[in-house]
């Protein structure tokens, strides 16, 4: 084992399960929300380390958020006025819980949900993303793939790619990455899909390959928004696991220049430095 894999494995057990944030904080609407932050053992779960513990207190409960129409329209098709009015709010609650990051919460109210009504893609988005949150991949996969069936969201194939990573799906990783590629979606979509299939590569000892597809993250930016940063350092990251510790400190550094509190660069930096 190299020193920098060491490295690598020091920090990751220091950081606990798996917790990640949004590409954008998450969005609150269940329809509209994106993929987390990816963070864990790897890359999209090795990262950009979300604050996990930034809300240690319980949030005041509050009223949710009202669905949006049309997924409150849709349950009501599949289960009638008054049950379809009943889940909707559930769903609501589901939804709040899932952005006030108490997944499990979340993922007990959309499971009993499914229940009722499976045909429902934001039913199965919550669900899957609460799994996911919980490291349940065989059930966020599976929620995940029946709301990608239902309605096809691009924002939610990184973090479906993602599950068949932790599975060690490699192939359906490749296919979700192609997948996203296809679909043109936002740049911050993109970035989270190229940081898992780079992910998926160095899971499987292909680090040149990994550094390969990242290629595309070192054109510079007009502007540097958080996708480019995460994207950065998953780039010293590999280079640090490859035994090529100037080019992971060229961008480490470019992470901690903008941002020294993210995630745990300004350590990564100071180890590959020594």
């Amino acid at each position: 084992m190299t020193d920098a894999e060491r490295r690598s494995k020091e920090v990751k057990a220091r950081r606990g399960p798996r917790t990640e944030r949004s590409p954008d904080h998450e969005q609150r609407k269940i329809e509209e929300r994106t993929t987390e932050q990816w963070i864990d053992e790897g890359s999209v779960r090795d990262i950009a380390v979300a604050a996990t513990d930034r809300a240690s207190a319980t949030p005041q409960r509050r009223a949710p958020q009202p669905l949006d129409p049309t997924v409150a329209a849709a349950l009501v098709g599949e289960l009638g006025a008054d049950r379809g009015k009943r889940l909707s709010e559930r769903l609501a609650m589901a939804s709040e819980a899932l952005d006030r990051e108490r997944y499990d919460e979340a993922r007990r109210i959309s499971a009993s949900i499914v229940k009722e009504a499976p045909a429902v893609a934001a039913v199965q988005e919550v669900l899957g993303l609460a799994s996911y949150r919980l490291g349940r991949y065989k059930q966020a996969a599976k929620a995940l793939e029946a709301a990608h069936e239902l309605h096809s969201n691009p924002a939610m194939l990184p973090a479906l790619a993602d599950c068949y990573r932790a599975i060690r799906r490699w192939s359906s990783v490749d296919r979700v990455w192609r997948e996203i590629r296809e679909a043109s979606p936002s740049q911050e979509i993109i970035a989270e899909g190229r940081i898992v299939a780079a992910g998926a590569l160095a899971d499987q000892d292909d680090l040149r390959g990994a550094i390969s597809l990242m290629e595309p993250a070192t054109k510079p930016p007009k502007r540097v928004r958080e996708h480019h940063l995460r994207q950065w350092y998953v780039l010293g990251d590999l280079y640090d696991r490859s035994g090529d510790p100037i080019s992971a400190r060229r961008w480490f550094g470019a992470v901690a220049s903008r941002d020294p509190d993210f995630a745990d660069v300004t350590e990564r930096l100071r180890a590959v430095g020594r």
